[in-house]
């Protein structure tokens, strides 16, 4: 688990969250709560003073709940699930 210095030495280099939490294998969420001690769901949220004092995001909701990726929906996936029902006969038999 990385340190609050750790991840405040990153962003005052300009590193994003994302990548801040890439990089220590944890969520973007997750970094901007170690580095800040706040939370980026955006509870307990400061004054807009506060965050420019502190050097925080304007808004760090979208580090909460990053987009999700379907893999399924990937070329490869697919081709890898055509290839095993072309193998399977006795599946594509029983599917009519």
């Amino acid at each position: 688990m990385p340190t609050k210095a750790q991840i405040q030495d990153l962003a005052a280099r300009g590193m994003d969250y994302r990548d801040i939490g890439r990089r220590f294998g944890i969520s973007a969420g997750l970094a901007y709560l170690i580095g800040t001690g706040l939370p980026a769901d955006g509870g307990d949220t400061p004054s807009p003073e506060e965050r420019e004092a502190r050097g925080l995001a304007p808004a760090s909701q979208d580090l909460a709940d990053p987009a999700h990726e379907n893999p399924t929906s990937r070329g490869v996936v697919h081709a890898w699930i055509g290839e095993r029902v072309r193998l399977d006969g006795q599946m594509r038999a029983a599917g009519g």
